[in-house]
Protein backbone atom coordinates (compact mmCIF):
# COMPACT_ATOMS: atom_id res chain seq x y z
CA UNK A 1 0.00 0.00 0.00
CA UNK A 2 2.68 2.31 0.86
CA UNK A 3 4.65 1.82 -2.93
CA UNK A 4 0.92 2.62 -4.16
CA UNK A 5 0.85 5.84 -2.58
CA UNK A 6 4.49 6.79 -3.01
CA UNK A 7 3.85 5.81 -7.06
CA UNK A 8 1.11 7.99 -6.93
CA UNK A 9 2.72 11.28 -5.16
CA UNK A 10 5.52 10.55 -7.54
CA UNK A 11 2.81 10.44 -11.11
CA UNK A 12 1.38 13.55 -9.32
CA UNK A 13 4.33 15.34 -8.53
CA UNK A 14 2.42 15.93 -5.05
CA UNK A 15 5.37 15.25 -2.20
CA UNK A 16 5.80 18.71 -1.81
CA UNK A 17 1.65 19.40 -1.72
CA UNK A 18 1.97 16.65 1.24
CA UNK A 19 4.32 18.18 3.30
CA UNK A 20 3.18 21.66 3.14
CA UNK A 21 -0.37 20.67 3.86
CA UNK A 22 1.22 18.46 7.18
CA UNK A 23 3.54 21.68 8.05
CA UNK A 24 0.92 24.17 7.61
CA UNK A 25 -1.80 22.46 9.61
CA UNK A 26 0.31 20.96 11.99
CA UNK A 27 1.20 24.47 12.57
CA UNK A 28 -2.16 25.96 13.07
CA UNK A 29 -2.77 22.88 15.34
CA UNK A 30 0.19 23.45 17.77
CA UNK A 31 -0.21 27.75 17.70
CA UNK A 32 -3.93 27.33 18.60
CA UNK A 33 -3.37 25.10 21.41
CA UNK A 34 -0.84 27.63 22.18
CA UNK A 35 -3.37 30.41 22.11
CA UNK A 36 -5.74 28.71 24.26
CA UNK A 37 -3.75 27.57 26.84
CA UNK A 38 -1.84 30.67 27.06
CA UNK A 39 -5.18 31.98 27.43
CA UNK A 40 -6.29 30.09 30.48
CA UNK A 41 -2.51 30.58 31.76
CA UNK A 42 -2.69 34.41 31.96
CA UNK A 43 -6.51 34.00 33.17
CA UNK A 44 -7.83 32.71 36.87
CA UNK A 45 -7.02 29.36 35.16
CA UNK A 46 -10.48 27.28 35.10
CA UNK A 47 -10.34 24.20 36.22
CA UNK A 48 -9.02 21.35 33.87
CA UNK A 49 -11.61 19.55 32.59
CA UNK A 50 -13.06 23.11 31.31
CA UNK A 51 -9.33 23.42 29.59
CA UNK A 52 -9.01 20.31 28.18
CA UNK A 53 -13.05 20.21 27.09
CA UNK A 54 -11.60 23.32 25.38
CA UNK A 55 -8.35 22.49 23.61
CA UNK A 56 -9.84 18.98 22.70
CA UNK A 57 -13.18 20.31 20.75
CA UNK A 58 -10.58 22.96 19.49
CA UNK A 59 -8.29 19.64 17.91
CA UNK A 60 -11.34 18.39 16.64
CA UNK A 61 -12.97 21.13 14.81
CA UNK A 62 -9.07 21.75 13.27
CA UNK A 63 -8.98 17.77 11.99
CA UNK A 64 -12.32 17.70 11.00
CA UNK A 65 -11.52 21.75 9.15
CA UNK A 66 -8.31 20.00 7.84
CA UNK A 67 -10.12 16.99 6.46
CA UNK A 68 -12.92 18.48 5.07
CA UNK A 69 -11.55 21.47 3.07
CA UNK A 70 -8.40 19.45 1.72
CA UNK A 71 -10.70 16.80 0.74
CA UNK A 72 -13.09 19.17 -1.39
CA UNK A 73 -10.34 21.49 -2.08
CA UNK A 74 -8.49 18.67 -4.01
CA UNK A 75 -11.00 16.40 -5.56
CA UNK A 76 -11.59 19.65 -7.52
CA UNK A 77 -8.24 20.64 -8.64
CA UNK A 78 -7.64 16.66 -9.35
CA UNK A 79 -10.59 16.54 -11.64
CA UNK A 80 -9.62 19.46 -13.30
CA UNK A 81 -6.07 18.51 -14.05
CA UNK A 82 -7.29 14.90 -15.14
CA UNK A 83 -9.83 16.81 -17.38
CA UNK A 84 -6.97 19.05 -18.97
CA UNK A 85 -4.73 15.98 -19.53
CA UNK A 86 -7.40 13.90 -21.18
CA UNK A 87 -8.07 17.02 -23.45
CA UNK A 88 -4.31 17.36 -24.25
CA UNK A 89 -3.87 14.20 -24.85
CA UNK A 90 -7.36 13.22 -26.63
CA UNK A 91 -7.91 10.47 -24.41
CA UNK A 92 -9.79 9.30 -20.96
CA UNK A 93 -7.20 8.33 -18.31
CA UNK A 94 -9.41 7.19 -15.82
CA UNK A 95 -8.20 3.65 -15.49
CA UNK A 96 -4.96 4.70 -16.34
CA UNK A 97 -2.08 4.89 -13.09
CA UNK A 98 -2.81 9.37 -13.21
CA UNK A 99 -6.48 8.25 -13.15
CA UNK A 100 -6.28 6.59 -10.40
CA UNK A 101 -3.59 9.08 -8.87
CA UNK A 102 -6.58 11.56 -9.01
CA UNK A 103 -9.17 9.89 -7.12
CA UNK A 104 -6.83 8.61 -4.47
CA UNK A 105 -4.83 11.73 -3.65
CA UNK A 106 -7.65 13.43 -2.20
CA UNK A 107 -7.90 11.10 0.74
CA UNK A 108 -4.49 10.94 1.01
CA UNK A 109 -4.11 14.89 1.33
CA UNK A 110 -7.16 15.14 3.32
CA UNK A 111 -5.83 12.74 5.84
CA UNK A 112 -2.43 14.48 6.41
CA UNK A 113 -4.38 18.07 6.30
CA UNK A 114 -6.79 16.61 9.05
CA UNK A 115 -4.33 14.04 10.93
CA UNK A 116 -1.42 16.41 11.73
CA UNK A 117 -3.40 19.68 13.32
CA UNK A 118 -5.31 16.62 15.21
CA UNK A 119 -2.30 14.66 16.51
CA UNK A 120 0.10 17.41 17.44
CA UNK A 121 -3.14 19.09 19.27
CA UNK A 122 -3.57 15.82 20.84
CA UNK A 123 -0.05 15.37 21.49
CA UNK A 124 0.48 18.99 23.42
CA UNK A 125 -2.90 18.78 25.43
CA UNK A 126 -1.85 15.26 26.80
CA UNK A 127 -0.46 17.14 30.37
CA UNK A 128 -3.43 18.36 30.68
CA UNK A 129 -5.36 15.13 30.38
CA UNK A 130 -2.82 13.36 32.66
CA UNK A 131 -3.69 16.12 35.01
CA UNK A 132 -7.57 15.60 35.18
CA UNK A 133 -6.18 11.87 36.20
CA UNK A 134 -5.83 10.59 40.12
CA UNK A 135 -2.07 10.89 39.69
CA UNK A 136 0.29 13.53 41.06
CA UNK A 137 2.18 15.15 38.59
CA UNK A 138 5.52 16.53 39.65
CA UNK A 139 5.00 19.41 36.78
CA UNK A 140 2.17 21.67 36.32
CA UNK A 141 0.16 20.84 33.36
CA UNK A 142 -0.72 24.08 31.92
CA UNK A 143 3.26 25.05 31.49
CA UNK A 144 4.16 21.57 30.34
CA UNK A 145 1.83 21.72 27.83
CA UNK A 146 2.85 25.05 26.57
CA UNK A 147 6.42 24.06 26.80
CA UNK A 148 5.22 20.92 24.23
CA UNK A 149 3.58 23.41 21.76
CA UNK A 150 6.77 25.61 21.87
CA UNK A 151 8.72 22.81 21.32
CA UNK A 152 6.76 21.32 18.48
CA UNK A 153 6.40 24.89 16.90
CA UNK A 154 10.47 24.72 16.90
CA UNK A 155 10.58 21.17 15.45
CA UNK A 156 8.06 22.04 12.40
CA UNK A 157 10.31 25.24 12.10
CA UNK A 158 13.64 22.77 11.74
CA UNK A 159 11.91 20.56 9.77
CA UNK A 160 11.14 23.22 7.11
CA UNK A 161 14.70 24.13 7.24
CA UNK A 162 16.26 20.91 6.78
CA UNK A 163 13.61 20.29 4.10
CA UNK A 164 14.28 23.73 2.19
CA UNK A 165 18.24 23.28 2.84
CA UNK A 166 18.71 26.25 4.60
CA UNK A 167 20.10 26.67 8.33
CA UNK A 168 17.79 24.62 10.24
CA UNK A 169 18.64 26.75 13.69
CA UNK A 170 17.45 30.00 12.18
CA UNK A 171 14.25 28.08 10.51
CA UNK A 172 13.44 26.83 14.33
CA UNK A 173 14.07 29.98 15.47
CA UNK A 174 11.56 32.21 13.82
CA UNK A 175 9.00 29.53 14.72
CA UNK A 176 10.05 30.43 18.02
CA UNK A 177 9.42 33.99 17.53
CA UNK A 178 6.23 33.21 16.18
CA UNK A 179 5.48 31.48 19.21
CA UNK A 180 6.36 34.35 21.65
CA UNK A 181 5.32 37.10 19.53
CA UNK A 182 1.27 35.21 19.70
CA UNK A 183 2.01 34.85 23.50
CA UNK A 184 3.07 37.96 24.17
CA UNK A 185 0.16 39.41 22.43
CA UNK A 186 -2.18 36.96 24.00
CA UNK A 187 -0.72 38.33 27.50
CA UNK A 188 -0.71 41.97 27.03
CA UNK A 189 -4.19 41.92 25.38
CA UNK A 190 -6.23 39.53 27.72
CA UNK A 191 -8.57 41.17 29.74
CA UNK A 192 -7.82 41.59 33.23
Amino acid sequence: MFKQLALLLEITRSHSLVRRYFVVNGFDGALTMLGIIMGFYVSDRANLPIIMNSCFGAAIALGMSGLTSAYISETTEQKKELRELEQAMLKKLDDSAYGQAARLLPFLIAAVNGLSPLVISLIIILPIWAATLPLELPFDALEFALMLAVGILFLLGVFLGRTSGTNWLWAGLRTLFIAAVTSGLIYLLAPS
